[in-house]
């Protein structure tokens, strides 16, 4: 049997994708054909990371992600998720193993050059055949809906409009926003860069000065109107600017943790089948987490109006893509032609991402 080089398989890995470049995950590397995957959650800090989903669907891309990359070494990857395990950290255990036979991905080549187009893309329609292409990446279990009439793109963008001021609202979600952003920066290995934000220089400037302090936010968006130039920049105008919205749908409820994690894998491909045609691609997260607090009862905040504007964007959301209240949805997004970006986020090295016993042991608290 061949040898197989895990450095190489986890080094394109890392290359998945996580909310705000979080990476909830490290390496630990248990023998010549085993890695263990050690999963995490930003639960504790992060308004958008609901019930640790988001993060379940991270580890899903990721373990979707490492699939692909060995089969450049011509090897199967099997994976499962460990017995007993915390919820807020997960263990993947993974073994690879040499396929006489086996050829690459088709996917390979784009796992490091898929990214996030936050800017505005090209309206052309997208056609039947790439429209083929992202719906049999997700696979069967699936099903993908569009949303690419002009009509239906603004339908969406007032979706976006709406959300985005929930968003900008919130007083919880203040410290998301306030970590998330590495400021003046073009690359970011553990946060979003600047320049990949998606607004103007002056207005990222002000983004800067107020995101310091929550009583600049506050005093902004009650006597300034301090929401509405964001959500042109960064919601409303790419809302109308791409080819059209996508939502991804389970044809079955979602029961577990497990069920997040398939979720997104299915993700993953669609966004690499998406890097193959040549589209741009921006995940629409924030109706769809908006919704599930919603679907389960759960305020998002202490102040009332804001939960009360939460399910008013649930129902707009339930009303754009024709949907029961009860209806699951995994995850929300964008797609259109363009230039790449110029600025994205990057990865932590390797290194920094593998771990041993004795690491193992120290955040364990033991």
């Amino acid at each position: 049997m061949a040898d197989l080089d895990l450095r190489r398989i986890l080094d394109l890995g890392r290359w998945a994708p996580s909310g705000d470049n979080t990476q909830p995950w490290r390496f630990r590397m248990t023998g010549e054909r085993t890695v263990e995957v050690l999963g995490s959650d930003t639960r504790s800090w992060c308004l958008y990371d609901y019930r640790g989903i988001p993060s379940y669907m991270a580890h899903g891309a990721l373990l979707e992600t490492l699939r692909i990359a060995a089969t450049e070494q011509h090897a199967r990857m099997d994976w499962r998720l460990r017995d007993g395990c915390e919820e807020t950290a997960p263990v993947y255990e993974l073994e690879f193993e040499p396929v006489d036979g086996l050829v690459a991905d088709p996917l390979l080549p784009f796992i490091e050059s898929r990214c996030v187009q936050r800017r505005p893309m090209g309206a052309s329609p997208l056609t039947s055949a790439e429209m083929t292409a992202l719906v049999d990446a997700a696979g069967l279990d699936y099903i993908v809906d569009f949303r690419t009439s002009g009509g239906e793109r603004f339908a969406v963008a007032r979706l976006l409009w709406q959300s985005a001021r929930v968003r900008l609202i919130c007083p919880e979600a203040y410290e998301t926003h306030r970590r998330i952003i590495e400021w003046g920066a073009r690359f970011s290995k553990d946060r979003i860069p600047e320049q990949a934000v998606g607004v103007d220089s002056l207005t990222a400037r002000l983004m800067q000065w107020v995101l310091a302090d929550w009583k600049r936010v506050d005093f902004l968006n009650t006597y300034l109107a301090g929401t509405v130039m964001p959500r042109i920049q960064l919601d409303f105008i790419p809302g109308l600017a791409c080819a059209g919205h996508f939502l991804i749908r389970p044809r079955q409820p979602i029961r577990s943790s497990l069920n997040h994690v398939q979720a997104g894998m299915a993700m993953q491909r669609v966004w690499l089948s998406a890097a193959r045609l040549g589209l741009g691609f921006q995940p629409e997260m924030t109706p769809v987490i908006f919704r599930w607090y919603v679907q389960d009862g759960q305020a998002l905040s202490a102040r009332a109006p804001v939960n009360a504007a939460a399910v008013a964007v649930a129902a707009r959301f339930n009303e754009v893509w024709a949907l029961s209240a009860e209806a699951p949805a995994a995850f929300m997004g964008r797609v259109g032609r363009g230039a790449p970006p110029t600025s994205r986020s990057l990865r932590l090295d390797l290194d920094e991402l593998i771990v041993d016993d004795k690491q193992v042991r120290t955040e364990a608290g033991q």
